[in-house]
Formats: structure tokens, C-alpha cells, sequence
């Protein structure tokens, strides 16, 4: 199935779920904020939020300086 992720489009296996495509993509869970449709998904739902054909998702790193 596709996917959009920060714009660019993705080939992600049916039934993915946030967790498992933030894994995919090699980032940092403690570092992340993700959006999925315009609607914020709780980091404690990324394991339990599965991902359909056509959904936009932004994913937003935090970066600490000083």
C-alpha cells in the first residue's frame, strides 16, 4: 500500500503500524512527534495504530541544542 510521509510517498506492507514504520525509517522514538491525517497520534498508540492505503502522515524530530 502507499503511503505519504513529510511529502514523499511510500510502498509500506498492509496491516503496518506506526511503531513498526518509525522502526522502518530507523528513528528515534524518544525524539518524535507523529501526525497522522492532521490528527496527532500519542506515542503510547503507536504500536496499536495500523496505517491504510492513502494516509499522510508527518513525523517531526525534536532537536536539543544550546
Amino acid at each position: 500500500m502507499k503511503i505519504t510521509v513529510n511529502g514523499k510517498e511510500h510502498e509500506v506492507a498492509a496491516g503496518i503500524t506506526v511503531a513498526q514504520l518509525i522502526e522502518h525509517l530507523q528513528l528515534k522514538n524518544d525524539r518524535i512527534a507523529t501526525e497522522r491525517n492532521l490528527q496527532l497520534v500519542p506515542k503510547a498508540q503507536y504500536p496499536h495504530t495500523v496505517l491504510a492505503d492513502g494516509d499522510k502522515l508527518e513525523i517531526v524530530t525534536f532537536v536539543g541544542g544550546g
